[in-house]
């Protein structure tokens, strides 16, 4: 009876094409109003830092090299963010948007969840002071 019955489910599925789609090779258009990676303006940013306060996941850093020459650097840490766009909603000045651009974000590389925003130039001077102070720590402890 229970054979029967599994036969009956399993043998019209035989003759059907799958209903998967095939990911990779065949993309589709993301949805209008997804929330994905936040860009940034940085010639509209005053470096107040309300994303960074207001972000309920910690998932930003602003990084103010120097208020007064307008350098700042954002650090966005994806694998820490919750997409709710409550950086977008805070920005006074309209410098943050999530656009539905990016919404592939699945990788082996975990540094490649931690983004830096802002100059090339200003991007460089962080991380070399946060590979050196890395550095400091390694040999002290």
């Amino acid at each position: 009876m229970r054979f029967a019955t599994m036969l009956s489910d399993v043998l019209p599925s035989l003759f059907k094409s799958p209903m998967t789609e095939m990911y990779p090779f065949e993309r589709k258009e993301p949805p209008v109003h997804l929330r994905t990676l936040p860009s940034w303006k940085l010639e509209d940013c005053t470096g107040c830092g309300l994303c960074a306060m207001d972000c309920p996941s910690q998932a930003i850093e602003m990084i103010v090299l120097d208020k007064k020459a307008k350098r700042f650097v954002m650090c966005f840490h994806v694998d820490r963010c919750t997409f709710c766009a409550q950086c977008i909603y805070s920005c006074r000045q309209g410098c943050l948007e999530m656009t539905p651009e990016n919404w592939e974000l699945a990788t082996l590389n975990k540094n490649a969840l931690t983004l830096y925003y802002g100059d090339r130039v200003d991007v460089e001077e962080v991380l070399a002071t946060a590979a050196s102070s890395k550095d400091a720590q390694t040999t002290a402890g």
